[in-house]
C-alpha cells in the first residue's frame, strides 16, 4: 500500500504540491488560533479578579459585570426576533416558493448582499433609524435591532441550506403516509435540518457577541445595566474596546477577553450538544 501511494505522488507530482499546500494551510491556521489563544490566556487570565465581577462599575473598579449582563440580554432579543424570521423566510424559499422565480433570486442576492456589508453601516443606519427616527435613542433595544438586521440574512442562508440538504425521500415518504405539506415540513424536515440550522445561529451568536461597531452608534457605551431595554448599555466587547482605547486599564481589558472567550465556547458547546440531542430526538434514538 505504501509502495503504490509513494509511485503515486511521483507520477503526479502536482497532487504532491497540493497536498503539500493543504498541510500546510492546516498548520498555519492551527498555530495562528492557538497563538491567539494563547496571548489571551496568557496576558488576561493573571488578571482575573473577583472584584472585576463588581455588579457597580466605577473609576477604581472597572467591573466587567454590567457588560456580560447587557451582552446577555442583547444576545438573547436579537436571537429570539431574528431566528423565528430566518427560519420562517427560509422555509418559504425552499418549500413553498416556485423554483425559478425572480421573487426568489432577488431575495437571495439581497441576502448575500447584506452579508458583505460592513457592521458601521449598519450601526449608521441604526442610528439614524431606530435611535433618531423612531425616538429611541441610545439603548439596548435600537442596539439589538440593529443586530437583527446584521444576523438575518446569515440566519437565511444557513437555514436555507440545511433544508436543501435534507433529502427528498423524506419529503415523498411523509407524503405517501398521507401528511399534507405544513406536517411535512415542520414534523419531517425541519427536524431533520435542525444541526445545520443551530450551526448558523451558533454564527450569528458569534457575530452578535464580537459586535463593536455597530453597538457604540446604537446601544451607547454606558457602563451600567439599564433599567429597561430603553436605555443605553455596553456589551462585553464594546467595554473591552473602550478600555483599550482609554490605554488606563489593559489589564481589565485583557480580563475581559478572557471571559469574552470563554463566553463564546461555553455558547458554541452549549449549541453544539442541543444539535446533537435534537438530532437523535429527530432520528427517533
Amino acid at each position: 500500500m505504501s509502495k503504490s501511494r509513494s509511485s503515486y505522488w511521483k507520477n503526479h507530482p502536482g497532487s504532491a504540491v497540493l497536498r503539500l499546500l493543504v498541510w500546510l494551510s492546516a498548520v498555519i491556521t492551527v498555530a495562528v488560533m492557538a497563538f491567539l489563544v494563547g496571548f489571551i490566556l496568557i496576558k488576561g487570565v493573571g488578571n482575573l479578579k473577583p472584584e472585576l465581577f463588581a455588579l457597580e462599575y466605577n473609576s477604581e473598579n472597572a467591573s466587567l459585570m454590567p457588560a456580560l449582563i447587557n451582552t446577555l440580554i442583547i444576545t438573547l432579543l436579537s436571537l429570539l426576533i431574528a431566528v423565528p424570521f430566518g427560519i420562517f423566510a427560509a422555509i418559504y424559499l425552499v418549500e413553498y416558493a416556485k423554483k425559478g422565480s425572480k421573487l426568489v433570486k432577488i431575495i437571495r442576492i439581497t441576502t448575500e448582499t447584506l452579508q458583505g456589508i460592513p457592521s458601521i453601516i449598519f450601526g449608521l443606519f441604526g442610528l439614524l433609524f431606530f435611535s433618531t427616527a423612531l425616538h429611541w435613542g441610545y439603548s439596548l433595544l435600537s442596539g439589538a435591532m440593529t443586530l437583527v438586521i446584521m444576523i438575518l440574512p446569515l440566519i437565511i442562508r444557513t437555514t436555507e441550506e440545511a433544508l436543501i440538504g435534507v433529502p427528498d425521500a423524506y419529503r415523498e415518504a411523509s407524503f405517501g403516509l398521507g401528511a399534507g405539506k405544513l406536517r411535512t415540513v415542520f414534523k419531517v424536515v425541519l427536524p431533520s435540518a435542525i444541526p445545520g440550522i443551530l450551526s448558523g445561529v451558533v454564527l450569528a451568536t458569534g457575530r452578535i457577541v464580537g459586535e463593536t461597531a455597530a453597538l457604540i452608534y446604537t446601544a451607547g457605551a454606558v457602563a451600567k445595566v439599564p433599567s429597561s431595554l430603553m436605555g443605553s448599555g455596553r456589551t462585553l466587547a464594546v467595554h473591552m474596546y473602550v478600555l483599550s482605547s482609554e490605554g488606563l486599564y489593559m489589564d481589565q481589558a485583557y480580563a475581559t477577553a478572557v471571559i469574552l472567550l470563554v463566553f463564546v465556547l461555553v455558547l458554541n458547546w452549549i449549541s453544539g450538544f442541543c444539535a446533537k440531542r435534537l438530532g437523535k430526538a429527530a432520528n427517533g434514538q
